[in-house]
């Protein structure tokens, strides 16, 4: 169950950096109320808060991250955006989420 947990601990990290990133956005790009920056500071908070709590080098951890925040982020794409991923989407994302597996999980020598 670690495996589990870790990757629970990833979607968690990469969904509170992409809201942290998204509610500037929102103010900067459309117009919308400074006041989503407060919410958009703790959520970048708590990102890097979420970092510390991996179980791995911090190095690993950036490396394999990056494959789950390409997939949450085609996720964002499709449920806050409303636009479908395209196959490629999909397929990327899947390379990616391999590549955080690889890194993740393989054996290891202590």
């Amino acid at each position: 169950m670690p495996e589990l947990k870790t990757v629970g601990l990833f979607i968690l990290t990469a969904l509170a950096e992409i809201v942290g990133c998204y509610l500037p956005y929102l103010w900067l790009r459309e117009g919308k109320t400074i006041w989503l920056l407060v919410p958009g500071i703790f959520s970048l908070i708590a990102f890097v808060w979420l970092l510390t709590l991996h179980p791995t080098a911090v190095g690993r951890v950036y490396a394999a991250y990056g494959g789950v925040y390409i997939a949450m982020a085609i996720l964002w794409l499709w449920t806050v955006n409303g636009i479908r991923p395209t196959l490629w989407d999909i397929v990327g994302s899947a390379v990616a989420l391999l590549g955080m597996a690889i890194i993740m999980f393989a054996p290891r020598s202590s």
